[in-house]
């Protein structure tokens, strides 16, 4: 139960981690100094999706999932958990590749209105 309980606890870890790269960029509207944790956070997922790596969240999950006697699984947790709802034919490289950019797309454009709200407030 306790290794179940880790797995679990890695994997809504690695979820909250995604939606914050996702849009991490408009809590700086709020807190500015979160970009300095949000920005490193944003090329992180980003290298991750275009480079074809697995991020270290996924291997822990797995090795939790398997001390608690369950099966682990291959691939990534995007392909895993997020692809297997909006892609059913799987994860390809290049929409992995996609997906990374779009990551660094939405960023860039998130920080430049940042960036001129700020302008303007200062």
């Amino acid at each position: 139960m306790l290794y179940r309980n880790l797995a679990d606890l890695v994997l809504l870890l690695h979820l909250l981690f995604i939606v914050f790269v996702l849009a991490g960029g408009l809590l700086a509207f709020r807190w500015p100094n979160l970009a300095w944790v949000h920005l490193p956070a944003v090329l992180w997922g980003a290298a991750i999706e275009v480079a074809g790596w697995i991020c270290p969240l996924t291997p822990l999950e797995n090795h939790f999932r398997q001390l608690a006697g369950e099966a682990g699984y291959a691939g990534g947790f995007i392909e895993h958990y997020l692809l297997a709802a909006v892609y059913p034919a799987g994860l390809t490289r290049e929409i992995q590749m996609a997906l990374g950019f779009a990551v660094l797309a939405l960023n860039l454009l998130v920080y430049g209105v940042w960036w001129r709200w700020r302008r303007r407030a200062g």
